[in-house]
């Protein structure tokens, strides 16, 4: 099972303050059945550079790496992209993709989409070796107008939920109605610490296998591994 989206890495930003809550995090993870992590640190392009941010980012995944195991989860390093008006001009975008995929993870603003911004996303996704992923889409769900995300699945773009959708009982049916459409392609724990913000995705992938089976969880696994092969260009 892959966990999709969380701030695990070190020292980057407001998740894990220290390698050693890292490994906790991924032992935790790996108890859960989680073999790969898509590490993915919050990215403000108002607040830093890219080529700032890929720095601190490989610091931080070496301190992590010194304590790894390989009883541990795969980490892939990825970015959580804030969106921003004008992102599909941005020139040094591809370097935030996961590692060694097409595969784009943006985290949208908490408010009605404009057409401008859903044209945009519709631009960017597909082109330039760019394939988007939108964070927690479950977040956002009551905030658009009727038929944006048939919109955006018709381009190709990727929805993300976090596990709560799934694990939380006044949520979990609607999650597992989108899933069972079409509309969730992946999870993420969006984990931040043991306290507050633990990672608990293998629970909402139980609840997947109990709604559906083995087999769909299996299938999801694999689609997402087969996307996380594509080398990028």
């Amino acid at each position: 099972m892959i966990d999709w989206h969380n701030h695990l890495l070190p020292e980057m930003d407001d998740g894990s303050h220290s390698v050693a809550e890292s490994i906790t995090m991924l032992q935790a993870q790996a108890s859960q059945g989680v073999t790969l992590v898509v590490a993915t640190p919050h990215f403000y392009p108002n607040d830093e550079s890219v080529a700032s941010f890929l720095k601190r980012r490989a610091h931080s995944y070496d301190k992590l790496m010194e304590q790894w195991s390989e009883s541990m989860p795969v980490i892939r390093l990825g970015a959580e992209v804030q969106y921003y008006p004008g992102i599909s001009r941005m020139d040094e975008l591809k370097s935030l993709r996961i590692q060694d995929s097409k595969l784009l993870l943006l985290e949208m603003p908490m408010s009605r989409w404009t057409e401008t911004m859903i044209r945009e996303l519709i631009d960017l996704s597909g082109k330039n070796g760019i394939c988007l992923m939108l964070a927690h889409i479950d977040r956002y769900l009551h905030l658009q107008t009727a038929g944006v995300w048939e919109r955006l699945l018709d381009h190709g773009i990727l929805m993300q939920t976090n596990a709560s959708f799934f694990n939380a009982r006044l949520t979990r049916r609607k999650a597992l109605t989108l899933l069972g459409r079409g509309y969730v392609h992946f999870l993420g724990s969006d984990c931040h610490n043991m306290t507050t913000r633990p990672p608990r995705v293998g629970k909402a992938y139980d609840v997947i296998r109990k709604k559906f089976d083995d087999d769909y969880v299996y299938q999801m696994t694999e689609y997402g591994y087969s996307l996380l092969q594509t080398i990028k260009t």
